[in-house]
């Protein structure tokens, strides 16, 4: 990943933060007390890591010594956080990826993708079939770009798009269907997205917790930098 790709993305997390922060250098903890942070749920407490720093956003100040000094003792690893602190509920982690126009790998066959607008009622099909759980974790609902897809007779069974995010990033969303997973659909719209995402000048980020994602992701160029958790803390 180029420092150039990796700044833009420092960048963004610590925007989202939504009040005035940096985020830090490599070895180093960022903790901020923000109740209006945009990487967590209201009220959670979220952790962003990259290139083996953390930025942290809190919503009250009685939560950031604790949250430094976990972090600092895990050596910037977010995972063993729900353990080491009093937590109601936990999401995440899960990893972050982002690909460099020069690493990109694209899916080249010769099936047709078709592009549709978002919300389509197709879209909306494929993740009802799919089940809140696989639905909830592509939110290919929440495609705001076009979203390619793969049909299975008139049945879209692979779907890829992205939500811009602050004008830098494209933060992808991808759903295959359960009968058709493991035949590499997600790659082949996965790549269409990818694409029309770089050529609008858009950083592509991949957020993912299962393998087969994460799998995807790589396939295609990605390269995991960090990761993403939000913590209930109780209080």
């Amino acid at each position: 990943m180029s420092r150039n790709s990796l700044d833009r993305a420092r960048r963004m997390w610590a925007a989202l933060a939504r009040v005035p922060v940096t985020f830090p250098g490599p070895g180093h903890v960022a903790v901020v007390v923000s109740p209006e942070s945009w990487l967590c749920p209201p009220g959670w407490t979220g952790v962003v890591t990259l290139d083996g720093a953390a930025l942290v956003t809190v919503p009250d100040a009685d939560l950031a010594e604790p949250l430094r000094d976990a972090l600092l003792a895990g050596r910037m690893d977010p995972s063993p956080l729900p353990a080491r602190l009093a937590v109601r509920d936990v999401l995440g982690p899960a990893t972050l990826a982002y690909l460099d126009a020069g690493d990109f790998a694209p899916a080249h066959t010769g099936t047709r993708v078709e592009r549709l607008p978002a919300g389509h009622p197709d879209i909306g099909a494929l993740a009802a079939a799919a089940g809140e759980r696989d639905a909830g974790e592509s939110a290919v609902e929440e495609i705001s770009s076009a979203v390619w897809v793969l049909r299975d007779g008139r049945d879209v069974v692979a779907a890829a798009g992205y939500r811009p995010w602050l004008d830098t990033a494209a933060h992808m969303s991808v759903l295959t269907a359960a009968r058709c997973r493991g035949r590499g659909l997600a790659r082949v719209v996965a790549s269409a997205a990818v694409a029309d995402a770089l050529a609008g000048g858009l950083l592509p980020q991949w957020r993912a917790r299962p393998e087969p994602s994460r799998r995807v992701a790589r396939a295609l160029g990605f390269r995991e930098a960090g990761a993403q958790i939000s913590l209930l803390v109780r209080r």
